[in-house]
């Protein structure tokens, strides 16, 4: 091996430590097919059985139609959703570690965390406003628009996919805003197929 070589191959393993100390790449491109999965049947479920009430035929996620308790209700159906669809990627995630010989939590991974959350707070906090305020119309965009944010901030610590990611679900959200009585359609393009086209992709790439 020349000289050159060695050079070449020295600053190939240097940019992989850099890169493995400054971002998360344990992130396991099948919890995004899973959350996809999870966001299709939770849609389902909450529209068409717990918040079948509207008479409007349209397609929008919420109605002011809708009761209070059944929006209470299917609000949490949907933190439910969210819990099992962070558990299935934190155990992929620690599997994918595992099989390198990598530690899952580092100050990389806390501060992925803390980017990804805080919007998610304020989004949650949002939502509750607008549930108060008998706005049901905008939960879905918001839930589109918040979590994109999440992802956008979150993605500068892991893969760069996640930040087009986050991208894609902010203009979703903003199209579901623009069009609420079509918000049931633009949040399943943005949770159920895209999560899973970007799961795939991610899958292919990094497995």
């Amino acid at each position: 091996m020349g000289a050159q070589e060695k050079h070449t191959d020295d600053l190939k393993i240097i940019r992989k430590i850099m890169e493995e100390s400054s971002r998360f790449l344990s992130l396991s491109g099948l919890s995004g097919v899973f959350i996809g999965l999870y966001a299709l049947i939770g849609a389902i479920v909450c529209r068409f059985i717990i918040l079948n009430e509207s008479s409007k035929g349209d397609y929008s996620l919420f109605s002011a139609e809708i009761s209070l308790n059944n929006k209470i209700l299917a609000l949490a159906f949907f933190v439910l959703i969210m819990i099992i669809s962070l558990a299935t990627a934190y155990l992929l995630a620690l599997k994918k570690s595992r099989s390198k010989n990598q530690k899952i939590w580092s100050p990389v991974t806390r501060q992925l965390l803390v980017n990804l959350f805080v919007p998610l707070a304020a989004g949650a906090v949002f939502i509750i406003i607008l549930l108060v305020n008998n706005n049901p119309e905008y939960i879905g965009a918001s839930m589109l628009i918040f979590y994109g944010l999440a992802l956008f901030n979150a993605g500068k610590y892991t893969f760069g996919e996640v930040q087009y990611l986050g991208g894609i679900e902010i203009i979703f959200g903003l199209l579901a805003a623009s069009f609420t009585q079509l918000s049931l359609i633009f949040w399943l393009l943005g949770f159920s197929a895209l999560h899973i086209l970007y799961g795939l992709i991610l899958y292919q790439k990094y497995r």
